[in-house]
């Protein structure tokens, strides 16, 4: 039961990459990855009105949690989605991980004007890794990492 991998992107920019585990290398490129979840969104936005959740492959599930927010324009119809994504292990707990990307989301928006999360690269955001690995905890651990933690 682990997180194997944590991100933000904007639209289909990737701007925090976190993997804890070997495993989950190489998977997929980071701007593939955030063009894919991009397109996923807008499908099921326009198609059935509601947002990406849980996404179950065969080894594991990618998580997702968005928000719509505008670009610094006077266009109200320029809008982009900041998403959180984390792929985890297929017994993890999809609920529980949607609430640390949904809090991991606030604190980022929080922490980054509009402008600077549209108009920088991924290198600026590298110090919020740390606010990440603090809301998430131990659910980055997975069990067997947990009880070498506690010895």
């Amino acid at each position: 039961m682990a997180i194997l991998e944590v991100g933000i992107n904007l639209g289909m920019n990737n701007l925090v990459e976190i993997k804890y585990y070997l495993s989950s290398d190489d998977v997929l490129d980071p701007n593939l990855r955030a063009g894919f979840l991009t397109a996923l969104e807008s499908f099921t936005s326009e198609v059935f009105g509601d947002n990406i959740n849980v996404i179950s492959l065969a080894s594991f599930k990618l998580v997702c949690y968005c928000e719509m927010i505008m670009l610094p324009s006077d266009d109200e119809n320029n809008k982009q989605p900041l998403l959180s994504y984390a792929i985890i292990e297929k017994e993890t707990d999809a609920s529980i991980v949607k609430e640390q990307l949904s809090q991991i989301i606030n604190y980022f928006l929080n922490r980054y004007p509009l402008n600077d999360i549209f108009s920088k690269k991924p290198k600026y955001f590298k110090q919020f890794e740390s606010r990440i690995n603090e809301i998430l905890g131990d659910l980055k651990l997975k069990t067997e990492d947990r009880f070498r933690s506690l010895f």
